[in-house]
């Protein structure tokens, strides 16, 4: 399959985001935002199958450390203080785990040494977080199409809470201004988002 233009500026980002961090002797940090059902787990799944620079990456997922649905806050504070600070400061980080069918913590996981590192999901380009990145990327998609693919993806438990979840996102975009912290800036709504890895389009 011939990438796509969003999906070839994209691994050019990488590619240059990851050989300056590298020869200046950090840890690669690449952070992928945007809303709900723009495309964001998919991207990261496609970006890491298809990996365009040296290293092996590590991928982060923002929706396996939010505190629960009212904590985008939480968890976009939590991935920087946590993770990203501690890890360009002296290359170990960690991130508490959530258990969404306990409602609790779930243990803590450690990010150690200099291979890159991918974070995507809501509230992770905020303008702590973006203070520490290599790369900040934003994805951005038509409305109609983000809702009903976020709602196939998670089915009855986030319809129930998708406009909950957007208002918290929509007070992180106002405080924060993610776009205008984004180096690149990618409309994914008619981007084939396929894993080749599996065969198969996981949305985000």
């Amino acid at each position: 399959m011939r990438p796509s233009a969003e999906l070839a500026a994209l691994g050019a980002a990488v590619a240059g985001a990851v050989d300056t961090a590298s020869a200046a002797g950090r840890t690669p940090i690449i952070l992928i935002d945007g809303p709900s059902g723009a495309g964001k787990s998919s991207l990261a799944d496609r970006l890491l199958a298809e990996w365009p620079a040296a290293g092996r990456p590590r991928l982060v997922r923002m929706d396996d450390l939010y505190p629960g649905w009212d904590g985008l806050d939480a968890g976009s504070e939590a991935v920087g203080r946590d993770l990203l600070e501690p890890l360009r400061a002296d290359g170990t980080g960690s991130w508490q785990r959530w258990d969404w069918t306990e409602g609790r913590p779930a243990g803590r996981a450690m990010v150690s040494g200099c291979e890159p590192l991918v974070v995507e999901g809501c509230g992770s380009l905020s303008r702590r977080n973006a203070a520490v990145a290599d790369l900040t990327v934003w994805l951005q998609a038509d409305d109609a199409l983000r809702k009903a693919r976020a709602i196939a993806r998670d089915g009855a438990a986030f319809a129930a809470e998708w406009d909950r979840w957007q208002e918290q996102f929509d007070r992180f975009v106002a405080r924060e201004h993610p776009l205008a912290l984004a180096a690149l800036v990618l409309d994914v709504t008619a981007v084939d988002l396929v894993d080749p890895s599996r065969g198969t389009t996981v949305e985000s």
